[in-house]
């Protein structure tokens, strides 16, 4: 299984290189402008996001979009868990573990609150399975949340199945630049 999951992520990385920046960044706000549309997203008041690496669905245009208008949470890693902080604005991030952008701030703690979340992968695949980058994060938050989860990926990052563990879980929806992956 270990394998399996060790191989994809290398095939997809190998994918990720066949595309340039701009290109992704067409493909990222093609994705989110059709998420933004999407009835739980604009009934949702407080929603977790994400904070993109330069390989990811680029999500900080949207997160400064949003974040006076909704709740925005963003995770920020902590040991092997991700606690979640709300978004105040730029000048509330530094750089913290993985070189990723993270708010500053007091831990948010109320999960019941989060109607909606956004959440990366590596791959995800047509039933709503994703494939994380190996170090259980996401693994570890979802089982605590109550919120309608969407994956988002670029349709490049797709699979035809995801292997899966017991302590998977699946996305409510999977979102490219296409729109809605599947049929759930």
């Amino acid at each position: 299984m270990k394998e399996l999951k060790k191989q994809l992520r290398k095939q997809i990385a190998q994918e990720k290189s066949r595309h340039d920046i701009t290109e992704l960044t067409t493909k990222s706000a093609a994705l989110l402008e059709k998420l933004e549309q999407h009835p739980k997203f604009a009934a949702a008041r407080t929603v977790l996001l994400y904070y993109s690496l330069g390989d990811e669905v680029q999500t900080h245009d949207f997160v400064e979009k949003w974040y006076r208008q909704k709740k925005v949470l963003l995770p920020v890693v902590k040991g092997d868990v991700l606690e979640l902080r709300v978004y105040a604005g730029k000048g509330s991030m530094k750089t913290g573990e993985y070189h990723i952008e993270e708010p500053t701030g007091e831990a948010f703690t109320a999960y019941g609150e989060i109607d909606f979340a956004v959440i990366p992968g590596v791959s995800f695949d047509a039933k709503g399975n994703r494939l994380g980058r190996g170090k259980g994060y996401y693994d570890r938050l979802l089982p605590q949340l109550c919120s309608y989860n969407i994956g988002i990926c670029y349709d490049f990052q797709v699979s035809e199945s995801i292997p899966t563990e017991p302590f998977d879980r699946t996305m409510d929806e999977v979102w490219t630049e296409s729109g809605r992956l599947g049929k759930y």
